[in-house]
């Protein structure tokens, strides 16, 4: 990291800034039996999640002080997975353009360790959040149960 640089945030979206289980309240129950255990498959799911309790607040907190990028894998079954979390992104933090906190800063990759940052702020340890060569701060462990505690940590 160069000293006049912020520090280098990436920030998965399932389960961290994304409440997945929200969206299944929205699914019709056949389609839920249809991809039982493979929820992530079913088409236009991703679309239909509401961000999680302070994700949406505290990002707009950090900015200021770090260089965020979104790092998100993407189930490969789903053809409308990547469309449809960038176009959650799209809806949640300001739109098309450069007025959105995270345009042109989305990484879609189920192999994290490749990105190079300061910090991950990841619910899982696998698809390379624990071989994160910087820290990983496990979102929805005890120590890092919510936003909140994100919050205070970073700040």
């Amino acid at each position: 990291m160069c000293e006049n640089k912020k520090p280098i945030v990436y920030i998965d979206m399932d389960g961290v800034l994304v409440d997945f289980e929200s969206a299944l309240t929205k699914i019709p129950p056949e389609l839920l039996e249809k991809f039982a255990g493979e929820y992530d498959n079913i088409p236009g799911v991703f679309a239909l999640m509401d961000p999680m309790p302070g994700a949406i607040e505290v990002v707009d907190k950090l900015k200021e002080k770090y260089d965020l990028y979104i790092l998100s894998s993407s189930p490969w079954e789903n053809p409308t997975a990547l469309g449809d979390k960038l176009a959650w992104v799209k809806k949640y933090f300001g739109g098309d353009g450069q007025e959105n906190i995270f345009f042109r800063k989305v990484v879609f990759s189920s192999v994290k360790q490749l990105s190079r940052g300061d910090i991950l702020i990841d619910d899982r340890t696998t698809k390379g959040a624990a071989e994160f060569a910087g820290r990983h701060i496990h979102f929805g462990s005890p120590q890092f149960p919510d936003w909140q505690s994100v919050l205070d940590e970073l700040l």
